[in-house]
């Protein structure tokens, strides 16, 4: 334990403990590790006149009543630590409690009004001092939204890239492995003023590797836009394993979403359209309260599928060329096209349809 906490600044798991007590503590037949315990119980044996059987079972029985208080307080002394994840005590009355805390950064109103956030992306650090590594420094980003902004919400393996597996692996060997077009899309829908966010089952080791993928996407000087990413928070294999051998992305997908829904205001939904590659990320954005005619699934062959009409198949090329009526253009919270739909670009610059004589058709 001691170790432990040395080396890695953690504490021993709580199976790791009982299993090294079970396996390297002493019985309770044997020799007591501490000195004054030997003493009380060699006293205890002097002042014991009947070495009969019946004397030696009143002495054990003595023994473990009296010191199960120690045993308590014992305990108690060498559970506590700095971390003050949970300390145990006793009352004058004998009876034990526990208090729990619990480590968060989720911040308050006041905390983040005194952050002085800019609308968009806001650079932050974090940095721990410890005794033996010194400073350590992580860089993240805040991002700051309007309440009645419009969002939408994109898969990166699979979605982005051409597969899920290769998804991970190809993109670190300098291998193109992204959808045709997608770039283009995406960007077009962020021209009109919709924001993105980046929702993937990858593990949270992964961060600065899937940002670097997401920035190093250029098709012909079009990138992908600037969002947030969020990425499970579990090591690589069980990230890796939930992904691509369970294929459920959808636990951790449904439970991060839900949670960034509950920051807008709950009569509106913010979450606009989602793009995924399976089955389970359409049940995902539904269930989070995306429009199922807004939820799009591609396939490893860049067949783009909407989720109502899914004998319908499209690709990103195409729904670039369809982004306005989509994804209209949001001026103040009003979608302009909706509000006038002859002067939208899919209705004004399309050619009329020819005039048919239905009487010549009868």
């Amino acid at each position: 334990m001691i170790l432990s906490m040395q080396a890695f600044q953690k504490n021993l798991p709580k199976s790791s403990i009982e299993q090294l007590v079970k396996d390297r503590m002493p019985k309770k037949s044997g020799r007591w590790w501490f000195s004054w315990r030997r003493r009380d119980m060699d006293t205890k044996q002097e002042t014991n006149s009947n070495p009969d059987q019946e004397g030696e079972q009143l002495g054990a029985s003595a023994s473990d009543e009296v010191p199960s208080n120690l045993k308590a307080g014992r305990r108690e002394s060498s559970s506590e630590d700095d971390s003050g994840r949970a300390r145990e005590g006793s009352s004058s009355d004998g009876q034990s409690f526990s208090q729990m805390y619990r480590k968060s950064l989720r911040l308050t109103s006041e905390q983040i009004v005194r952050l002085n956030l800019r609308e968009g992306a806001n650079k932050v650090v974090f940095s721990v001092t410890t005794q033996y590594q010194g400073t350590c420094r992580c860089e993240a980003t805040i991002y700051l939204w309007n309440w009645d902004d419009k969002v939408v919400i994109s898969d990166i393996d699979g979605t982005i890239t051409k597969s899920d597996a290769l998804g991970h692996i190809l993109p670190q060997l300098g291998k193109d492995w992204t959808h045709y077009g997608i770039a283009k899309l995406y960007h077009k829908i962020h021209q009109n003023g919709y924001k993105f966010l980046y929702c993937s089952a990858r593990a949270i080791g992964m961060a600065d590797m899937t940002k670097g993928y997401l920035q190093w996407v250029n098709d012909k000087g079009t990138v992908l836009p600037k969002g947030p990413v969020l990425l499970a928070p579990s090591s690589l294999f069980s990230a890796l394993h939930r992904e691509v051998i369970e294929k459920k992305p959808e636990v951790f997908k449904i439970a991060c979403l839900t949670d960034i829904r509950d920051l807008f205001n709950p009569q509106r939904r913010p979450f606009y359209a989602a793009f995924g590659n399976r089955p389970n990320d359409a049940y995902a954005y539904k269930e989070v309260g995306v429009v199922e005619t807004r939820i799009f699934t591609v396939n490893p062959r860049g067949e783009l599928i909407q989720e109502q009409t899914k004998g319908n198949k499209s690709s990103y090329s195409r729904l670039s060329e369809l982004v306005d009526h989509m994804f209209p253009l949001i001026v103040r919270g009003m979608p302009t096209s909706f509000e006038y739909p002859e002067f939208s670009h899919f209705s004004f610059w399309r050619d009329p349809l020819p005039s048919v004589d239905l009487s010549a058709l009868l």
